[in-house]
């Protein structure tokens, strides 16, 4: 066989380096073709036995990143996804079979599949350039670890820090994957990591044994001890009915302990069911989203190097050291030299705490510095305003900063809510504003809107995607329009949450019902999370420019005057202590359309947004809620939700509450546009 996939040679000292060189693709995945390469490769080595086996990768990014996700969307039954895991089980266990040492020699990251692929040689040795990453993330997919994962970690690592991987699907960087017997040894260099995978070929050594202690846990007497405790740490985070792989996990385990063949079908058995679930098929959706809006932007343009920042705030000051940490130059500048030295100070500290590597902490310190004065304006290449939320003061801002700027500079806003159109007013030069809205917190919140105003012109809006992925954040163009998209959707969740707060309904169960949905938390905390006075400002904003009418904001506004911001002022619609909002303990039973209300109306103005083209792309409003607001994940986004539940039902359940509860609720004409094929 013809290998496209592998390079295969055999060095003097009779050891054979296998290297993975998947065409077409800038990282390596195990399609069915690399494997079948593999297997018929391993099917050689078996009939003339090397001195051993060193695999590797050919990729400048690293090792294996996983399995082939695309090939999953393709299974149609129960049986087809278990011959497919099957057939990768069979390939691994020629690979642990081989009578001769073998070497996974890993660099960048091993993820799922490459990972297992790594855990079926006998050895593993890494390289630490900062790069590496070593996990089991498929409990993200809904699915688990099927080539052999679920067996191999638990005899490796122990059954406590196999399951640890396998349930949060965490990564591990070099210490941590040394420590706990990952890999055998780490090389600081990629000479040194060949050194070290040929010393572990011709100086034979015993695998890596997990403690007494760990491998106590799988005793036949001591599981059913384990097991409750396990389910009861994973039941405080998900759902069974929403995330079944880790449940899967534990039951796999408790049953098999990572012994004898029929864990392995037992495996195979498992992730062939979870492949077909909703779960499972929503969160292949949503991480083919995500690597489609990683793929945006033009390569072709220069890289922004230098970012000025104006606005020392929260949000100012948190986009600034984000840029910092990713590598860019970054000057902050604020009216009062005591608000800009505050803000980076307590950058500074955040830096210290969150990045464990002193070169790279003190590097990211040393990037972000101070410009009251805005004296480094004209060396930026891009001029990101973080102010006060009125438009009038940042055409003001905006008109005195145009003449500073470099010709080729772009001048971003993180408004949230102001439409382009009345910003750019201020400008010689509107092609080259954009928005550059980030979700609060910064650090954590993977999207940026990438707004596009009537007069921002195309290199303009690449630049700024190419900002986005340079500082890792996923990008989603969106058109100028009142709340752009994801503040837009949100205004009337949140406002339905407070008309049924209005009509008597506690808020706690208010917030029950958008969780039973598999919100991450509910509407009225999210309101206390994101700031009263900015949910009033936002909401109203939207509302206003939409025609739409509004709860009675009496209460709100009651709450904002005596200083009961939520969350950051530790009162607001709910009382809160060491970041926790305190809930009363109410009883009773959800309002049977409550859920239905808070949902429902959401999805409503993601068809509006929709029919408006706000978005190019219908699942970009499912990708923006997902990754801007916390919408679960395991549903695949608002619309995807809608379709899976039925249109019809859909329009005529928001008939129902329209005439119940008022025009609100009326079916968007949009819906039509949905009943075309995808």
């Amino acid at each position: 066989m013809t290998a496209t996939c592998w390079t295969r040679t055999q060095d003097n000292d009779g050891i054979v380096w296998l290297l993975l060189d998947r065409p077409g693709s800038s990282a390596n995945a195990l399609s069915r073709v690399v494997l079948e390469e593999l297997d018929a490769i391993l099917r050689e080595l078996a009939l003339a036995v090397p001195r051993g086996l060193i695999i590797g990768s050919a990729k400048a990014s690293g090792f294996i990143a996983g399995a082939d996700i695309k090939e999953f969307t393709t299974l149609s039954s129960v049986d087809e996804a278990r011959r497919l895991v099957r057939a990768g089980q069979s390939v691994f266990e020629r690979l642990e079979a081989l009578p001769c040492p073998t070497v996974a020699m890993i660099e960048g990251f091993a993820l799922g599949g490459g990972l297992e692929l790594a855990l079926a040689c006998r050895h593993r040795v890494a390289l630490d350039d900062g790069r590496l990453t070593l996990g089991l993330p498929e409990v993200m997919l809904g699915i688990h670890p099927g080539f052999g994962g679920t067996v191999r970690s638990v005899r490796l690592l122990g059954a406590a820090t196999a399951l640890d991987l396998m349930l949060t699907g965490r990564s591990v960087r070099a210490d941590k994957a040394r420590q706990i017997g990952l890999v055998d040894a780490i090389a600081r260099d990629p000479d040194g990591l060949k050194a070290l995978a040929c010393d572990f070929v011709m100086k034979p050594r015993a695998p890596h044994r997990p403690s007494l202690a760990q491998r106590a846990l799988s005793w036949a007497p001591v599981r059913p001890f384990v097991k409750p405790r396990l389910l009861a740490q994973v039941r405080s985070k998900v759902r069974k009915e929403h995330y079944p792989a880790p449940y899967a996990v534990i039951e796999l385990w408790s049953k098999y302990a990572a012994k004898a063949a029929k864990a392995y079908e037992a495996e195979a058995d498992s992730i062939a069911q979870l492949f077909l679930t909703p779960t499972a098929r929503n969160l292949v959706r949503v991480f083919l989203l995500q690597d489609a809006l990683k793929a945006q932007g033009d390569s072709s343009l220069a890289a922004a190097r230098r970012v000025h920042v104006i606005g020392a705030g929260v949000m100012g000051a948190d986009i600034a050291a984000l840029c910092a940490t990713r590598g860019l130059e970054v000057t902050l500048q604020d009216r009062d030299a005591a608000i800009v030295t505050a803000a980076i100070q307590q950058q500074h500290a955040k830096m210290t705490e969150r990045i464990k590597d002193p070169a790279r902490r003190d590097a990211a310190i040393a990037r972000l510095r101070a410009d009251v004065d805005g004296t480094t304006v004209g060396e930026a290449d891009v001029v990101i305003e973080a102010i006060v939320e009125r438009a009038e003061v940042k055409r003001s801002v905006f008109a005195a900063l145009e003449p500073r700027l470099k010709d080729d500079a772009i001048l971003a806003t993180n408004t949230s809510s102001i439409q382009l159109e009345a910003l750019s007013s201020a400008l010689q030069h509107p092609a080259r504003l954009v928005g550059l809205h980030f979700f609060n917190p910064v650090a954590l919140m993977p999207l940026v809107e990438i707004v596009r105003g009537t007069l921002t012109d195309e290199t303009t809006m690449n630049r700024a995607i190419n900002l986005a992925r340079r500082i890792d954040k996923l990008p989603l163009p969106c058109r100028s329009s009142p709340g752009f998209l994801v503040n837009r959707i949100l205004v009337p969740y949140m406002f339905e949450a407070m008309h049924a707060a209005q009509e008597g309904v506690p808020k706690e169960i208010i917030d029950r019902a958008a969780m039973d949905f598999g919100m991450p938390v509910g509407p009225v905390e999210l309101s206390d999370m994101v700031g009263l006075d900015v949910c009033l400002h936002v909401g109203t904003i939207v509302s206003n420019a939409l025609g739409k009418a509004t709860p009675n904001l009496a209460p709100l506004e009651e709450l904002i005057k005596a200083g009961k911001l939520g969350k950051k002022s530790g009162a607001g619609l709910y009382r809160w202590i060491s970041d926790k909002p305190q809930r009363a303990a109410v009883r009773g039973a959800t309002p049977a359309d409550l859920q239905d209300r808070l949902l429902l109306i959401l999805v409503n103005e993601c068809v509006a947004a929709l029919r408006e083209t706000l978005v190019e792309r219908e699942e970009w409003i499912d990708a923006g809620m997902i990754f801007g607001s916390g919408y679960p994940p395991f549903r695949g986004g608002p619309l995807q939700a809608a379709r899976e539940r039925g249109l019809d039902d859909c329009v005529r359940r928001l008939q129902e509450l329209a005439a119940r509860y008022g025009s609100r609720f009326t079916p968007d004409p949009g819906w039509e546009r949905l009943r075309q094929p995808n």
